[in-house]
């Protein structure tokens, strides 16, 4: 593993800095990861120069959320409002927009190094007690290119508070098939319920997938744009896949494990310079879980819960 540390008093002139800090590099065979330090973000996952992730530049902050993982909730919580014991909490509003608490409380937070070995990194950063929620957890990030050269990363929560804290956890990546017109691959989603959101995307329903949300026979990723969570996920050997395959047969898909019942789907033509990008995004709970209890989990104080997920891919001879 390589690594490039902040620039500080004292490292010669010309040092690369990167707006998202140390920048943490993994290689085995022909597979190359690259984690960040801010928000223990996946930069980038590529195999045999193929890139399976959106990036972006050295100067810049992940776009779209590209990458970053998510906690103590993912997705949103609707006004920044919740209630604990009968007790109004107030988070700050991040999605000025839709007057949304929006992504967890760590998306602007430099994780610590807290192991490293050749092929694995791991990262942690602590949520302090503080307005709209009273807790001292901690978020762990392990990253790891697997012998297989898959990528699997494994998300952990650690309550350090003397009661027990909810949380959802979550990650945001983007996958492409390198240079793949992603216009022409097929999306296919194994989930069987679709959660019907309001112009504020809380969802308010649910309904079983059918028409644009129904992915489970694969459908062309540019004949829509959608930003919706799915649930009922068919979990074969203990993990859920979603893929993205393309003409000739290439593929790259996320697989998530039992613990992460939801899917956030986000096929949008505003992330910079490309015409159209794909999310998915594993998760414990939905948007809004924090109010409506679906998916929420209480963390008992002193104890951890773990979430993973990963990325692989069938490349041809590449591959």
């Amino acid at each position: 593993m390589t690594s490039s540390a902040t620039p500080d008093a004292g490292i010669p002139a010309g040092f690369q800095t990167y707006a998202t800090g140390r920048q943490y590099e993994l290689r085995r065979g022909d597979a190359l990861a690259v984690v960040t330090e801010l928000a223990a973000g996946l930069r980038l996952y590529s195999r045999a120069g193929v890139q399976l992730t959106e990036t972006y530049g050295d100067a810049e902050i992940s776009p779209g959320a590209a990458g970053i993982t998510l906690a103590p909730w993912a997705n949103r919580v609707e006004d920044g409002v919740w209630y604990l014991d009968g007790k109004k909490q107030q988070l700050d509003i991040t999605e000025v927009s839709r007057n949304n608490a929006s992504h967890g409380l760590l998306r602007n937070s430099a994780y610590s190094l807290v192991d490293e070995s050749q092929y694995s990194v791991t990262l942690e950063a602590t949520v302090f007690p503080q307005h709209g929620y009273p807790f001292m957890v901690r978020h762990q990030v392990q990253y790891l290119l697997a012998a297989d050269l898959g990528l699997e990363v494994r998300q952990t929560l650690i309550n350090d508070s003397n009661a027990p804290a909810p949380f959802v956890l979550g990650a945001h990546p983007y996958l492409r098939l390198g240079d793949a017109d992603v216009d022409e691959l097929l999306l296919t989603v194994s989930a069987g319920t679709r959660l019907v959101a309001d112009d504020r995307l809380i969802p308010r329903s649910s309904e079983p997938v059918s028409g644009d949300s129904d992915f489970r026979n694969g459908q062309r990723v540019g004949d829509f744009e959608i930003d919706v969570a799915l649930t009922d996920l068919r979990f074969d050997g203990g993990a859920a896949r979603h893929v993205l395959s393309a003409p000739d047969g290439r593929s790259v898909t996320l697989w998530q494990d039992e613990s992460c019942g939801y899917v956030h789907i986000f096929v949008t033509t505003e992330l910079p310079g490309r015409p159209r990008a794909v999310a998915i995004e594993p998760m414990t709970g939905p948007a809004n879980a924090f109010n409506s209890g679906d998916g929420l989990r209480w963390l008992p104080a002193g104890e951890a819960f773990t979430m993973a997920w990963g990325i692989d891919a069938v490349l041809g001879e590449a591959g």
